[in-house]
């Protein structure tokens, strides 16, 4: 389930809850939120950056012991494997 994130519109119209940036889960298919659910102060649904995880390798150990391999680019159109 995603993860969205709102703020008040208006800090000077806004409950503590939602006068800094609070995250709600709900379905892709449900409409977002346009009131705080404790005070009723109009909310705005902020853009959030998307999680991207990495391996410390870099590589990820499933796609690794599934054959998965790193190329290094040695010139145009020529490559070797790295691992």
């Amino acid at each position: 389930m995603p993860i969205y994130e709102y703020q008040a519109r208006k800090k000077s119209e806004s409950c503590s809850h939602c006068r800094e940036p609070f995250e709600h889960f709900h379905k892709a298919m449900e409409e977002p939120l346009e009131a705080c659910l404790h005070c009723g102060a109009p909310l705005e649904k902020l853009i959030s950056a998307p999680s991207i995880g990495l391996s410390k390798t870099g590589l990820d150990s499933r796609a690794k012991n599934a054959g998965f391999h790193k190329l290094k680019k040695l010139g145009k159109g020529e490559y070797e494997k790295k691992y």
